[in-house]
């Protein structure tokens, strides 16, 4: 239905679905952590009187049995909990109203009740978008399945002139007179191997073991296309054979990011292969600082296109257990990675460009619900896990600035005075805004 909605809307324009692209996953988003702070709020006695998905006018509401509105307002940027004892969106205390309640109306505040409670109402916010992450993470590999422990075969990628000796089924026992132990062992032998139009593999067909010749393991082949890249403004897409870059031609992924890395920004002429069809591509490499396994960055000229061999690998559907493990290392790479980056940027290690607003925000958006339902919907688990790190930052008016407050009250035995959090807030909204303003500055002006 979502991307019936998705595809409806694209008829009106690119500028349309990638404004109803990006609202559409920030209520998803904005949803999954408003709800997590309204429901343990409810589990720990705070009794919450508004659950609004938007800002400004209200189009429609209702009022459950608990007592609370639940309604969808006119500005679908964002989302608030009101509990009961707050003062506006905020939860700023209404100290006048405070003051005249029951001992019985204060537990059931958000100021009146049990530290534990209030934290656990706050964390909960960023708790619930890593779940979310973690969950939608976790059934993609449920749906996919992962390789086998031995590499084997399930589909040969369409290739030029493709070698036809390897067959659906084969299990790939060696590579070049090596041995492949596991589908990881494989992996590392086809990174070091030297570049060649062929290569020699070791099979198992049919109970019966031979040696056949086959492509190269990693040819220039575009296994994916980044959304926001260079290479899918040129037109590229997912399955495209690159045969030469500026007239050389090549027959490894090495190759051509050895050429793009080289290139130092300067435009490239791609010569293309699609499904038989030959044409070019003329597109200029962007600087970017990519992460390292290790730790740290690296500045490298890139296209946006990622490799892959030559054959989809035969899955297996993992274990409930070991796909949550799977979901989970996915969410923690993104948010360390981000954290990473962080680092580097307020350390001058690499540019702040890499800061990306909501304007580059909604254009991925868009065309990751381009690229398809399941995209899309990696797309908001990916940010999901932004948005919870975000807010866990100890900033006033996020939930860790709360988080602090808290912290605070366990160590003096009192919340700070009204004054000071007036002054914090304050402060915390103008970090907030002026970060806002430097990444949409970013989006703007930045290559």
């Amino acid at each position: 239905m979502i991307l019936d909605i998705l595809t409806l809307i694209s008829s009106f324009g690119s500028f349309g679905f990638t404004a109803a692209a990006f609202l559409l996953a920030l209520s998803i988003i904005v949803f999954v952590h408003e709800y997590g702070h309204y429901i343990v709020g409810r589990w720990s006695g705070i009794h919450a009187e508004v659950f609004s998905l938007g800002f400004g006018p209200v189009i429609w509401s209702r009022i459950d049995k608990h007592g609370t509105r639940w309604q969808l307002a006119a500005l679908p940027l964002g989302g608030y909990v009101k509990f009961f004892g707050d003062s506006n969106v905020a939860s700023c205390r209404d100290i006048d109203g405070f003051s005249n309640m029951t001992a019985d109306q204060r537990r059931a505040s958000m100021h009146g009740a049990p530290l534990w409670a209030r934290s656990l109402t706050v964390v909960a916010g960023p708790f619930f978008n890593f779940i979310f992450s973690i969950v939608v993470f976790s059934g993609f590999f449920l749906v996919k399945g992962i390789a086998t422990e031995v590499p084997v075969i399930k589909t040969l990628k369409p290739l030029p002139e493709q070698m036809q000796s390897l067959q659906p089924g084969d299990t790939i026992l060696g590579i070049s007179g090596k041995q492949v132990v596991d589908f990881q062992s494989f992996i590392n032998l086809a990174d070091a191997l030297p570049v060649s139009d062929s290569v020699n593999y070791t099979i198992l067909r049919d109970g019966v073991e031979k040696t056949v010749t086959g492509p190269y393991p990693l040819p220039p082949l575009a296994d994916a296309v980044a959304s926001d890249s260079v290479a899918r403004d040129a037109g590229l897409e997912k399955g495209d054979v690159v045969l030469s870059v500026n007239g050389i031609p090549i027959t490894a992924f090495i190759q051509l990011r050895q050429m793009v890395g080289a290139s130092e920004g300067q435009p490239l002429i791609l010569q293309i292969w699609r499904n038989g069809t030959i044409f070019e591509a003329k597109l200029q490499p962007r600087r970017m600082d990519m992460p390292l396994a290790e730790g740290g960055f690296e500045t490298r000229w890139l296209i946006g296109v990622s490799g892959g061999l030559f054959f989809e690998p035969k899955t297996r559907t993992p274990s409930p257990w070991e796909s949550i493990t799977l979901g989970t290392n996915q969410s923690w790479l993104i948010a360390s990675t981000s954290v990473s980056g962080l680092w580097h940027m307020l350390t001058g290690a690499i540019s702040s460009c890499n800061l990306q607003g909501p304007l580059s925000i909604a254009e991925i958006s868009g065309q990751a619900a381009i690229m398809g339902l399941a995209s899309f919907i990696w797309f908001i688990a990916m940010l999901s896990t932004a948005v919870g790190l975000m807010n866990l930052f100890p900033v006033p008016v996020l939930d860790g600035g709360h988080l602090v407050f808290f912290a605070y009250e366990s160590v003096a035995g009192k919340p700070p005075t009204a004054r000071a959090l007036h002054v914090m807030m304050f402060v915390g909204l103008t970090v907030i805004l002026g970060l806002m303003v430097f990444s949409v500055s970013n989006d703007l002006f930045c290559p």
